[in-house]
């Protein structure tokens, strides 16, 4: 393997092998096994503290492992500094010179390394992130999203193996967030380098990646497509992060053809087999809020169902959420899509059934705590 020169020319898949960091006797990144695929937009979410930043620091040779290596294709990073390293870092401080012009500024890489197309390239870099109208101003002369852009020219003008982004749309209002997630996606396709999105929003990860990986106290707790995360997440961390999710915590008390049933605080649910990752004994059972529905009278079979009262009532533009309080005192949001066809008239106090389709439903491993209460509950 490469180790002492090359650094710059590596290629391939970025792969973390074991690695953890330690800062006293504090684990940030947990003994950490990571595949990013080259060429993919993956995108590492999570909490503050989850250990995604230091993640992120130890792929751009800002930190240095406690234990474990970190390689792009078959060459070895690990100990080498952020500039030997074929990756570039966007954050979320646009961090531009503010005495050299926007085409000044992209060029500033290949000039110190003395490519004689500097300009050239910091031109068809500016050309792609759709700001060349801007490459003689300087960044004071700039908005918040127009700098972000610059940024991401004087990035992307490297052409590194790697690019990391550090939450860099974090200072952006939410329209312009929303614009700069679909260009990003965009520009990751055309020019097809490896990105890698550090950020705890989740919309924002779903948005643009390819996969994502939910960090939890410095591990991942589930990866995969963002569709399938959402759809069928696989601890109540995930389920609750990645979205938002009603959650109860009950017991698995028998089996029905291809479903389990299980008792969550007094009401019998099914939950097919496929979408059930605790099966046995103390589970988590969750339902998607826009997978409920409220209805005024109790429905007729082929579904779970229980009655309720209206707790309140928001009206949120797309949808109305109705937060419903449960007999066992637990409460359950559902989202109504607004469609103007028969709406509910419904109102703090008003009794209702909730009702969902089985096969929305899914149970994920109750933590030590939960499952801790849930047995003194029905002890």
């Amino acid at each position: 393997m490469a180790r002492s020169s090359g650094f710059r020319e590596a290629k391939g898949d970025l792969r973390l092998e074991s690695v953890t960091k330690s800062f006293g006797d504090f684990t940030a990144v947990d003994d950490l096994d990571l595949v990013v695929p080259r060429g993919s937009f993956f995108a590492l979410l999570g909490p503050s503290g989850c250990g995604k930043t230091t993640t992120l620091r130890m792929v751009a040779g800002l930190e240095q492992p406690s234990a474990g290596n970190i390689f792009i294709g078959e060459t070895d990073l690990t100990g080498s500094r952020p500039y030997e390293r074929p990756v570039n870092t966007v954050f979320q401080s646009y961090a531009l010179f503010p005495h050299l012009t926007i085409r000044d500024n992209v060029a500033f890489g290949p000039k110190r390394r003395g490519d004689r197309n500097a300009m050239t390239l910091a031109d068809e870099t500016l050309q792609l992130v759709q700001v060349d109208h801007l490459a003689s101003r300087k960044p004071a002369q700039l908005s918040g999203g127009q700098q972000q852009r610059v940024a991401l020219a004087r990035a992307l003008v490297n052409r590194p193996e790697v690019l990391l982004l550090d939450e860099p749309l974090g200072a952006l209002d939410l329209k312009l967030r929303r614009q700069l997630q679909v260009e990003l996606k965009r520009i990751q396709t055309e020019v097809g380098l490896t990105f890698i999105h550090v950020t705890h929003d989740q919309e924002e990860a779903m948005t643009m990646a390819d996969t994502v990986a939910v960090m939890n106290h410095g591990r991942i707790e589930q990866m995969g497509r963002p569709a399938d995360m959402y759809d069928l997440p696989l601890t109540s961390f995930v389920a609750n992060f990645v979205g938002r999710s009603n959650l109860g915590v009950g017991q698995v008390v028998d089996r029905d053809g291809d479903n389990l049933v299980a008792e969550v605080q007094g009401t019998k649910v099914k939950v097919p087999l496929a979408r059930a990752n605790a099966k046995d004994g103390t589970v988590m059972f969750g339902v998607r809020p826009e997978k409920v529905r409220v209805l005024r009278s109790a429905p007729e079979g082929g579904g779970d169902d229980v009655k309720g009262t209206v707790l309140d009532v928001s009206f949120t533009g797309v949808a109305t959420e109705y937060l419903v309080r449960l007999p066992s005192g637990t409460v359950w949001s559902c989202y109504e899509q607004n469609l103007d066809v028969d709406p509910i008239d419904l109102r703090p106090g008003d009794d209702v059934w909730i009702s969902w389709d089985p096969a929305h439903a899914f149970t994920v491993a109750a933590d030590e705590a939960e499952a801790r209460a849930a047995e003194e509950a029905t002890a």
